[in-house]
């Protein structure tokens, strides 16, 4: 090789260099330029991303949205990265002080907000369904109603009635918006059954023996306002059905009714209903709430004695009659004064 062909040779690779580094740095400056962020995170937006929704169309709201500098830049940011089609359905977080990549890089990820919502224990189903509507994960209550009516999820975790009252596990839980009712409520129902192992005696039990736990757990857990009292409240229901006496439970009467009251009456024990325990022997149909771990665990450690009636005192405690006439004395004492 000649040294003019080496001299020319040199010179081109240096030439071909000089214009990569050139184009380099154009590049990053119209990043910069057309892609950098519009403002220093102080304004947050939402991006709300439907299945099968275009680029385009996102591209056009992140612009209207004062999110992005340069449409005409995202989309060509979209292509040369080849990511027009990665953008995943959900809900982003997105403020203004994301350059055009990070932002990009957000609606690949799937990295969607998630909704944090707290089931309470003692809710029932209407309840879990109004808590859904209010976090926006549910249009109506009846929507959620008509879900957890679902046979097929019924049958898939064999259980004997006809409504998942009882199952769906009170915490709290997290999931992106948009998030499938089915999927929620299934998510409820494996968690129960998480919970359940806790309890020994839960392990190889029967679907029907069960089922007549829940039921229990969701009387106690309604009724009992202190935890270590309900071993002894689950005791006074299993002792009165053992001798034949109505369960007589204030919480399956307030469970007839969309909201609690505040205080029940005379005529409120008189309602037709068979889940009136004033009124008919036995257990209630079906739970009347979905109980914590505690109320489980009463359900199937139940404290036996000769109680056989139990009030709430006002420092939120119960008093333990094993007599009736014992019972209205503390009725009088603990109770009727305070409407006197």
């Amino acid at each position: 090789m000649n040294s003019k062909l080496k001299k020319y040779l040199i010179l081109s690779g240096l030439g071909v260099s000089l214009l990569l580094i050139l184009a380099l740095i154009g590049f990053f400056a119209v990043d910069e330029i057309k892609g950098g962020a519009v403002g220093d995170g102080q304004n947050k937006y939402e991006l709300i991303i439907d299945s099968g929704e275009p680029s385009s169309s996102v591209v056009r709201e992140l612009a209207a949205a004062g999110m992005i500098k340069s449409s005409v830049y995202f989309n060509y940011l979209m292509k040369f990265t080849r990511a027009g089609n990665k953008i995943k359905q959900g809900v982003y977080d997105i403020n203004d002080g994301m350059s055009s990549r990070k932002i990009l890089d957000v609606i690949i990820s799937g990295k969607v907000k998630l909704v944090n919502f707290t089931v309470p224990e003692g809710y029932n189903n209407r309840q879990i369904g109004d808590l859904l509507v209010s976090k926006k994960l549910a249009i109506s209550r009846e929507e959620f109603l008509k879900v957890t009516q679902s046979q097929a999820l019924l049958t898939k975790y064999n259980i004997p009635a006809k409504t998942l009252e009882g199952y769906l596990f009170p915490e709290t839980y997290s999931v992106p918006l948009n998030y499938p009712l089915e999927r929620i409520t299934e998510m409820m129902i494996k968690r129960f059954y998480k919970k359940l192992e806790f309890i020994p005696e839960a392990k190889y039990i029967k679907p029907a023996d069960l089922h007549f736990r829940v039921v229990l757990a969701s009387i106690v857990e309604r009724e009992a306002v202190r935890k270590e009292e309900r071993p002894m409240m689950a005791g006074v229901f299993l002792t009165r059905i053992e001798k034949n006496i109505n369960l007589e439970s204030c919480a399956t009467i307030q469970y007839l009714f969309d909201k609690p009251k505040k205080r029940l009456f005379e005529s409120d024990l008189k309602i037709v209903s068979p889940y009136n325990t004033y009124i008919n022997g036995g257990w209630p149909p079906g739970p009347i709430s979905n109980p914590g771990l505690p109320a489980l665990e009463a359900s199937f450690k139940p404290m036996k004695s000769d109680k056989l009636f139990f009030l709430l005192k006002p420092d939120g405690s119960h008093y333990f009659s094993a007599t009736f006439k014992e019972h209205l004395e503390a009725k009088k004492k603990f109770i009727d004064v305070l409407y006197q």
